[in-house]
């Protein structure tokens, strides 16, 4: 059987057109209208859908977690400054659909993603740094939606784990090979990757 995996009545998976995802994530630093403009520019670039992110930094880490080395102040603090809120991916939301284009949100913590799903969200994508939180990722499950998971930093070991647990609960998932540099060397990209997850996890899309 070929995998496909279904998000707003559009059908993903081999054969089917290219699903294009642009990717927003908080590079409108918490200005409503700039992430709006963004949604229209996605839209006119010809993308399917745009995704955000939902932080609630207090649900995610800890105020005085040690600081990136390519951020200029604690993350915390920067998402405390420059996060949606709830409300502002309500607006988000809306300017999606009146302008054509699928509205997407990788939640960070299971609260964010409890406030998605009573948004409405049609699927959700799990970022890199989530992909091992097997726990959360079982109980985002039970919401019955899709979910788009990105790989980056796990080992094939991990993602065999996560491919069980969602497996066993019979979700409908996907793996996206994700290289977490920003941005990524051309040498990094390693694309390769693909056809490996492509054969190890065959009834995956």
């Amino acid at each position: 059987m070929t995998p496909h995996l279904e998000i707003a009545h559009r059908r993903i998976g081999p054969g089917e057109p290219v699903f294009i995802v642009a990717e927003a994530c908080d590079n409108h630093f918490g200005d409503l209208d700039t992430a709006k403009e963004m949604v229209r520019q996605a839209k006119l670039a010809g993308a399917d859908a745009i995704k955000f992110q939902h932080h609630l930094p207090d649900e995610e880490m800890l105020p005085d977690a040690p600081m990136s080395a390519n951020f200029d102040e604690p993350l915390y603090a920067f998402l405390k400054k420059h996060a949606l809120r709830l409300e502002d991916h309500r607006a988000l939301k809306a300017t999606c659909e009146s302008v054509g284009i699928l509205y997407l949100c990788t939640p960070v913590s299971f609260k964010a993603a409890q406030e998605l799903h009573e948004l409405g969200l049609p699927a959700f994508k799990i970022g890199s740094g989530e992909m091992t939180d097997i726990p959360s990722l079982l109980r985002i499950a039970e919401f019955g939606k899709p979910m788009i998971l990105s790989t980056g930093m796990s080992t094939f070991e991990e993602i065999d784990e996560t491919v069980r647990a969602l497996t066993a609960r019979r979700a409908a998932f996907a793996l996206m090979h994700c290289v977490s540099e920003y941005p990524p060397r051309y040498e990094d990209l390693n694309l390769g990757v693909i056809r490996l997850l492509q054969a190890r996890y065959p009834d995956l899309v």
